[in-house]
């Protein structure tokens, strides 16, 4: 599933062929893509409006538009946006497309159709996700206070986007990682300098990430067709049974809270015997779905 790096990439790249010009045309060739409008009432949202900005917040693509509306867009597992010049034959598994001013295409394509866009007012369907990671008010203190308060796990926690926007499966393994804690340890459990040492690590994780145009491990492309880079880097995830590059010791996934995830059992030591205890009744250390 594209995250915040994929989320970023596509919006640095889309926004040159969108910002300024005026959406002549849209098509929706599958509605369960849109949600929350009718498919007319999102094509007349549209229509006739001019790309005045576009912005991520979490892992939404949001278009300003003229008419003091927006354009709010989620990838989900498969969906990309794809910009082609006019008289070239759409991509495979194309939702919804819009023509602008100058005959250039935009393309939702989602092969799997789990990506959706909705025509909105106000910022309300936003105001539900936590802060930007990449932002300088996100501290190491707001990340302490924020993780301070749930008795949870670790993995997870880090995953709920109204408590932190953006960070998903991939690059919460690849910090916890970098920061050398287990997924399985309680959110609230970490000591002032692992606290510190997490912050330090998510921004340079997803920093880096977005400087490799994000991570093509299965469908997600950037708007000219190009891939991303950014999981030649990756140290942990979806590298199951290779050695780590710090110990040596294999790789392991397991599965917590039903995500695929990946750590290094040698670096990421789970050695408060309660917090095993307690987590292993949850998700059963689920070892042999690794094989799914």
């Amino acid at each position: 599933m594209p995250e915040l790096p994929e989320v970023e990439t596509v919006t640095n790249e889309i926004r040159p062929y969108v910002l300024g010009r005026c959406i002549e045309d849209v098509k929706v060739t599958w509605p369960g893509t849109v949600k929350g409008n009718s498919a007319e009432e999102f094509i007349s949202g549209l229509k006739g409006q001019t790309v005045v900005d576009v912005r991520r917040r979490g892992k939404f693509i949001v278009w300003e538009l003229s008419n003091g509306k927006r354009l709010l867009t989620h990838l989900k597992m498969t969906g990309a946006l794809i910009a082609q010049e006019a008289g070239i034959e759409p991509p495979p598994y194309n939702r919804v497309e819009i023509t602008l001013e100058d005959g250039m295409k935009i393309y939702f394509r989602d092969p799997r159709k789990f990506g959706r866009m909705r025509v909105v007012e106000g910022d309300a369907a936003l105001d539900e996700l936590g802060p930007e990671p990449l932002e300088p008010e996100f501290t190491a203190e707001v990340l302490e206070s924020i993780l301070k308060k749930r008795k949870g796990l670790i993995k997870p926690t880090l995953l709920d986007q109204t408590l932190i926007a953006g960070i998903g499966n991939m690059y919460a393994d690849e910090a916890l990682y970098e920061a050398k804690i287990h997924p399985l340890r309680a959110a609230d459990s970490l000591s002032p300098a692992e606290y510190r040492t997490l912050h330090t690590a998510i921004q340079h994780i997803l920093a880096t990430a977005i400087k490799a145009k994000g991570a093509s491990i299965a469908n997600y492309v950037r708007p000219g067709g190009e891939l991303g880079h950014a999981h030649f880097a990756f140290k942990v995830a979806h590298r199951r049974g290779e050695n780590c590059s710090r110990c040596g010791e294999a790789l392991e996934r397991i599965v917590v809270r039903g995500r695929g995830t990946y750590f290094c059992p040698k670096c990421q030591v789970l050695n408060v015997d309660s917090e095993a205890e307690n987590t292993k009744s949850e998700t059963n250390l689920k070892s042999q779905d690794s094989k799914r």
